[in-house]
């Protein structure tokens, strides 16, 4: 009994760090997230992060009932203030995005 005991608890301890350190990973392959296009602005405050030689945004955007949501996508070019982006997103791990005009946005 004991035995099981901690299994479960080094279990839910290895869920939970994975969830704190990897959350892209965590949402990518969590059965009970669904895929959602979250549309979000460039604005002159995101500074794209350094990832390997490719521009890593991570910004908050609005998804199509206007709930505020939050995206990290990448990106091989440095994007300028004003660009729309519509991602399709699996709570923060996206799969794909698209450069979209100022219409197009909820």
């Amino acid at each position: 009994m004991k035995k099981i005991l901690i299994s479960c608890l080094v279990l839910i301890i290895a869920i939970a760090s994975l969830y704190f350190f990897s959350r892209e990973t965590f949402d990518r392959f969590n059965p009970l997230i669904a895929e959602e296009y979250v549309y979000v602005e460039v604005q002159d405050e995101d500074e794209p992060i350094d990832d390997n030689g490719r521009f890593k945004y991570d910004l908050k955007g609005v998804n199509e009932n206007k709930e505020t949501k939050r995206v990290v996508f990448s990106s091989s070019t440095r994007l300028e203030p004003g660009t729309f982006v519509r991602v399709l997103a699996k709570g923060t791990y996206s799969k794909e995005y698209e450069f979209i005009n100022d219409g197009e946005m909820p």
